[in-house]
């Protein structure tokens, strides 16, 4: 059976980092750094071989203050030894991942027993408004829509990836940002100095027609503004967690297993099913 076609050009992505290596726009990783600081704060364990994964690896390293730490860039196959770490993140390139589940089991691999995966990337409101601003503008101009915004998975899909992975204890949650802009073509300057810029495989290689994108700008303008003649942006860190499996883990309950009963636990009566009245409706 013939791989599934990329949906990232890999090599287009190198090219767009590249091109802002020297002076990236990297708020959004200082942000997201700011916030694995606090969820690495409640772990409440002192890492000593951690690992970190991305684009931006040295940048986390130092707002994290790892002294030793192993940064590798988010390539397909990550050049992370087996077992030698008890902490590996990805740090906010697991979007641009054309396998990502592939991703988080090279990290799980790369874990000690009982360490820890955390995964930072965007999530699927972000950039929402442009891409309804850019949708509404081609349909109008153009009858029809090319691939101008990446998809991005959403907090309950993404947060299956974990357990696919191999990865025990899973956790998910995100955090959405909102970012203002004078208008749309100083969003999309931004976005070029991040290097986030449209990969898409897919994506439609010809210059952006000016009647669009002005018709876009006027659609975002009036349909997401914010205060003094700006519009807003919204950016959504997605956060996956999950441990290396380990023997001495906390592991569920098998069902039925349980020694005492939620009524006692609670000091309320336990009910039978013949017992419990049905709630009229509201129209009863």
């Amino acid at each position: 059976m013939p791989p599934a076609p990329a949906l990232f050009d890999t090599a287009a992505l190198a090219m767009h980092r590249a091109r802002v290596a020297d002076a990236p726009a990297d708020f959004l990783h200082r942000e997201a750094i700011s916030q694995i600081e606090e969820r690495l704060e409640e772990v409440n364990r002192a890492f000593t071989a951690p690992a970190i994964v991305g684009p931006m690896a040295k940048l986390w390293a130092e707002g994290l203050r790892f002294s030793d730490v192993r940064c590798v860039p988010d390539a397909d196959l990550l050049d992370l030894e087996g077992n030698a770490h008890d902490l590996v993140i990805h740090a906010l390139g697991l979007h641009w991942a054309n396998d990502p589940v592939g991703q988080l089991v090279q990290m799980r691999r790369a874990l000690r027993p009982d360490g820890l995966a955390i995964a930072c990337l965007f999530g699927g409101r972000s950039l929402s408004e442009l891409r309804v601003a850019l949708a509404e503008a081609e349909a109008a101009l153009r009858g029809g829509l090319s691939p101008r915004v990446a998809p991005m998975g959403d907090l309950r899909d993404l947060g299956g990836l974990i357990q696919r992975a191999g990865l025990a204890l899973p956790v998910a949650d995100s955090v959405a940002l909102e970012v203002t802009y004078a208008d749309m073509p100083g969003l999309m300057r931004d976005l070029r100095a991040m290097g986030e810029t449209n990969v898409l495989a897919a994506r439609e290689r010809r210059f952006f027609r000016r009647d669009v994108l002005a018709e876009a700008s006027r659609i975002y303008a009036e349909a997401f503004p914010a205060a003094d003649g700006r519009i807003r942006a919204t950016a959504e860190f997605v956060f996956l967690t999950g441990w290396a499996p380990s023997a001495d883990q906390p592991k569920p309950l098998r069902p039925g297993s349980a020694s005492a009963r939620l009524a006692d636990a609670l000091k309320v009566p336990e009910l039978s099913a013949g017992d419990v009245t049905p709630r009229p409706k509201a129209d009863d």
